[in-house]
């Protein structure tokens, strides 16, 4: 028995992690769509048709509706001797690379946009301590690493509102990586020993500078509280949880550090196109995006004649027109001959 399915602009990529073939999480499968978690080499999954695919659309055809693995779980599986007589051949005619628009639904928010007006009056740029505060992030990298490990005061400035801060710790997370050594391993021990639970070495065993001036701040923070017996009062610049807003000791995220100082709410993201640009060697920036194939799939079945009258009037019993095949992808049948 020979079923041709002919099928248009099927989708070749999947947006959410997990496996169609397993009972779904309890809170559903995760998208994995969005710009951020395309960076992320394996969560740009392309797809094939397998035999689970045809396994699926035999299945549809018959009128059977459940999940696959549903289906092969219960006692009742009509397939459960013929998978290993079924062969199949997918004949892509049409194979287009685009660029898609995908609609994230679970509510994302922008990690480097907010909304509403900047509250520059906030007593964290106002208080008695926020100058010697937020001139820590004045400080270039040598003169950082000295205040770290000897304490000195800082009376270097910087403008104490909320664009000038974010703007100055987007020009150091942009500083490349120092080796771990000299003055800058003093001061690394030093944050080790106030933040033992923070890992300041990357895989090559290197800092980035960042890390540096992130606790640096925390570090300042517990300075200016004990300073001259409880001189300042800096209680208004943690948070109920007793860190930073938007800042922790090895970065930063500026829709979070902006949403106390904004009186708007964070900028929820309503989509992206789906593309990674990843590096290949000797090719150069390659950008990948997403597959749309239009073609026709073979599937032979190698069983007796009854058998194959009865799937044939089971099909045209359940009637079914037209159906998915993989994501968004239109198909039919074309023909089926015994």
């Amino acid at each position: 028995m020979q079923i041709t399915i002919e099928y248009e602009s099927s989708w070749r990529n999947s947006f959410l992690d997990g496996s169609n073939n397993e009972a779904l999480p309890k809170k559903g499968r995760k998208f994995i769509g969005s710009m951020t978690s395309l960076k992320q080499g394996e969560n740009f999954i392309q797809r094939e048709i397998t035999l689970n695919t045809v396994m699926g659309i035999l299945n549809r055809l018959i009128g059977d509706q459940r999940k696959l693995y549903q289906a092969r779980n219960h006692p009742d599986y009509y397939f459960a001797d013929i998978e290993r007589l079924v062969r199949f051949e997918d004949k892509q005619e049409v194979n287009n690379n685009e660029i898609v628009y995908i609609r994230n639904m679970t509510g994302s928010t922008d990690q480097n946009a907010f909304t509403g007006a900047i509250k520059n009056d906030d007593v964290m740029f106002s208080a008695d301590y926020s100058t010697e505060f937020w001139g820590v992030l004045a400080l270039d990298f040598t003169e950082l690493c000295e205040f770290i490990i000897d304490k000195f005061p800082v009376t270097k400035t910087i403008q104490a509102v909320p664009l000038s801060i974010i703007g100055r710790l987007e020009v150091l997370n942009k500083e490349k990586a120092v080796a771990n050594e000299g003055r800058v391993s003093e001061a690394r021990d030093v944050l080790n020993q106030h933040f033992p639970e923070a890992e300041y070495l990357n895989n090559k065993g290197n800092i980035a500078p960042i890390m540096f001036y992130c606790s640096a701040l925390y570090l300042q923070l517990d300075r200016l509280d004990k300073k001259l017996g409880g001189k300042y009062n800096v209680d208004s610049a943690k948070t109920k949880a007793g860190g930073i807003s938007g800042i922790s000791k090895r970065g930063f995220t500026k829709k979070d550090f902006m949403d106390r100082f904004t009186t708007g709410a964070k900028k929820t993201i309503w989509g992206n196109p789906y593309i990674r640009k990843e590096f290949i060697k000797s090719e150069g920036e390659t950008t990948l995006r997403l597959t749309k194939a239009s073609g026709k799939i073979e599937i032979n079945l190698d069983i007796d004649k009854d058998k194959a009258c009865e799937i044939e009037t089971m099909i045209e019993n359940a009637g079914v027109s037209s159906f998915y095949l993989g994501k968004k992808g239109l198909a039919y049948v074309d023909s089926i001959r015994l």
